[in-house]
């Protein structure tokens, strides 16, 4: 009788190996980020995939399935060898997770040659929706650019007449920031690359102060957004300048280390937790039963990449080894998407509506986030005509 190894590293507060399991068990890769840069995103992934985990009792379109968990620390190196473990000894079916895009382009070649579908659940890249796109790489989340667009026409039809506009200097930080000036017709009167995990924002407060923009636009995820939104309502800027931004600094994590300074900012969004679809208000309510809090954008976008592998197991009745298959059944998308819904283009990135949002208190007195308006609606990124993927 074969050995059947469970996961040692299994999602935390979930027992994934109770009884006896399938021969060949649907197994899945979870390169995580629960340490480095993007920790406060990583952890929320886990959140988002223990909880549909829990839902769909542990296993993938009804059947027995092995999650693997490993955490790349936002290390593209550290990523690479994961993944290349996770395929050569584990033999995974499905892979998701990273958070930064400098990762996912890391590991996305390594994976495609392996034949690994990649469901993503965080970074889009513009190379994997553009000429580097490939048929095992499912953007299931958004296109990095898209956001931005959003932001930049709200910021455009709002009538700034300038901003100035900072991200970190990496793939996903520059992708953003050319996202936003797509849209935006006002002038930029700044444009500022920190460095990835920077915490000290009193010299790019200080190029700010000396620009006198209408509106400052940041893309600076996690304890990077934590730390400037904080500086920079200290230094007093805010009184005189709006601040724009993703949810990638505008959500509900982000809110609970900030708390009052976070009112009156805007953010876009293709998702929110008051977004009025019943498979986003199962969700929202059993992640609150379950973590006591509201889930954030990092929650919700993995929790739809562990429905997205189990529509495909369930649609492929259970035979992952017929790849051909499984693409077709991952591209059509058939499962409740707690955005409502959405469907792919020819890229493999999703065609949906993007939210204006704004923080302020609800009726119950809590800081959170309220949807205003759809700045765009139906959109699909800006890339897809550069992929050579037939629809």
């Amino acid at each position: 009788m074969p050995f059947l190894r469970c996961s040692a590293i299994a999602l935390a507060a979930l027992t994934l190996c109770g009884g006896a399991l399938a021969a060949d068990p649907v197994k899945v890769g979870l390169a995580l980020d629960i340490s480095g840069p993007f920790a406060a995103g990583g952890a929320e992934a886990r959140d988002g995939i223990n909880l549909a985990i829990k839902l769909l009792g542990n296993k993938l379109g009804g059947q027995p399935a092995e999650f693997v968990q490993a955490d790349t620390a936002g290390s593209p190196d550290q990523a690479k060898q994961v993944v290349d473990r996770m395929i050569q000894r584990d033999k995974i079916d499905f892979f998701t997770g990273p958070t930064p895009s400098n990762v996912a382009l890391a590991v996305g070649p390594t994976l495609f040659a392996a034949k690994v579908p990649y469901i993503t659940s965080n970074p889009g890249p513009s190379q994997y929706a553009g000429a580097q796109c490939n048929p095992y790489f499912f953007g299931s989340t958004y296109q990095n650019d898209t956001w931005d667009e959003a932001a930049g026409k709200y910021a455009a039809e709002k009538g700034f007449k300038s901003a100035v506009l900072i991200a970190p200097n990496y793939p996903a930080g520059r992708d953003h920031l050319t996202g936003f000036k797509r849209r935006f017709n006002g002038a930029v009167s700044g444009e500022i690359y920190s460095k990835v995990g920077q915490l000290d924002y009193s010299a790019e407060l200080a190029q700010m102060r000396a620009a006198k923009p209408e509106a400052v636009f940041f893309f600076l995820p996690g304890a990077m957004g934590i730390n400037f939104i904080k500086q920079f309502v200290g230094s007093g800027l805010s009184k005189d300048i709006t601040l724009v931004t993703t949810p990638a600094s505008a959500d509900e994590d982000t809110i609970a280390a900030v708390g009052e300074p976070m009112l009156g900012l805007f953010s876009t969004s293709q998702w929110s937790h008051d977004l009025p679809n019943a498979a986003n208000e199962k969700f929202v309510a059993e992640f609150r039963r379950a973590y006591n809090r509201y889930p954030t954008f990092y929650a919700a976008q993995a929790y739809d990449a562990i429905m997205a592998m189990d529509a495909a197991v369930r649609d492929v009745k259970g035979d992952v080894k017929d790849k051909a298959a499984v693409l077709k059944a991952l591209k059509a998308a058939k499962f409740e998407s707690v955005r409502g819904p959405f469907k792919y283009g020819n890229n493999n990135f999703p065609v949906q509506d993007y939210y204006l949002r704004v923080i302020g208190k609800n009726a119950e007195g809590k800081i959170t986030n309220r949807t205003l308006s759809t700045p765009l609606k139906g959109y699909r990124d800006a890339y897809f005509e550069q992929c050579p993927l037939k629809s």
